[in-house]
């Protein structure tokens, strides 16, 4: 039984050039063949897709609906054959990415720095931002994003989990006492950061409270300060808190009311999904972070 793929280039080249000789040429065989190959295309689909003269071939009018098609079909064909071929090739050229500045200097950066020293073709540009990056637009290959994920035009793959505490210092407690109700937060000075609204959940569903306080500063270092300097309860990432909740430094609160798992999350472009430089990087960084102590809860 024939292939369904057979006369397929050879209609395609006859219709881009127009001529049998040509096609023949730019394929590389016989202009005999194309004949064949393309009367028995036309045999399959009981259609005509050409009209020939003595000096030039033109479309018929579902053969130009079906060049279309088989435009299409060669572009996926050529691009799934180059993504195999990209499967066994070797990270290189210009890698764009964006991720956090915090969690960026403190995490992403020093490992990918370890990650390009593996691949020396490799050249790389991160902007570290807290702004969420159109990478269309921009024309990144790479983001680190935290939380929860909204633009749904992306893929994404899950690096990490990521646990967000209320917190304070013992000295803070013993002043003010030590909330056991999300009604009790409203009497308690509450450290703000990039937002008034803090990720909670109340019977197993999420919900966002607003908090107040007298203290706000957009960074989560500088809460982190605040909170052992006794100056109120703050809501914060594991990686700030988690050594400080071990040495007793901070008190965990409201443990009941902790939000489900967000996460640390790659996302990238969906053409871009398969490049060896953005595919490897994502494995390499799931990798690394599955061994830090913050990351061996989940």
């Amino acid at each position: 039984m024939s292939s369904r793929w057979e006369g397929i280039d050879e209609f395609v080249a006859v219709a881009e050039h127009g001529q049998f000789t040509a096609a023949a040429e730019r394929l590389g065989v016989s202009s005999s063949h194309i004949s064949r190959q393309i009367a028995r295309l036309e045999e399959r689909l009981q259609t005509r897709l050409l009209y020939r003269s003595t000096r030039r071939v033109t479309l018929s009018e579902a053969g130009q609906t079906f060049l279309h098609h088989c435009q299409r079909l060669q572009d996926g064909r050529e691009e799934a054959l180059r993504a195999m071929g990209d499967l066994s090739s070797e990270p290189k050229g210009l890698l764009r990415m964006t991720c956090a500045v915090a969690y960026g200097e403190r995490f992403i950066v020093p490992l990918v720095t370890r990650f390009m020293a593996l691949y020396p073709q490799l050249r790389l540009e991160v902007e570290l931002s807290n702004s969420n990056l159109d990478l269309l637009h921009e024309g990144m290959d790479l983001a680190i994003r935290l939380g929860r994920l909204q633009d749904s035009r992306l893929v994404a793959s899950r690096l990490a989990p990521r646990r967000m505490y209320v917190c304070a210092s013992p000295a803070y407690l013993e002043r003010y006492g030590r909330p056991h109700s999300l009604s009790e937060l409203a009497r308690h000075n509450c450290l703000i950061g990039s937002s008034d609204i803090w990720s909670l959940q109340q019977d197993g569903r999420e919900l966002s409270q607003r908090v107040q306080g007298n203290w706000r500063c957009n960074s989560g270092q500088a809460v982190l300060d605040a909170a052992l300097q006794g100056m109120g309860l703050g809501q914060l990432p594991d990686y700030y808190v988690l050594e400080h909740l071990r040495s007793g430094a901070l008190v965990s609160l409201l443990d009941a009311h902790q939000p489900p798992n967000t996460a640390v999350w790659a996302l990238y472009p969906q053409q871009r999904h398969l490049s060896p430089k953005v595919r490897r990087l994502v494995d390499y960084l799931k990798e690394e972070l599955a061994k830090r102590p913050e990351y061996c809860q989940a």
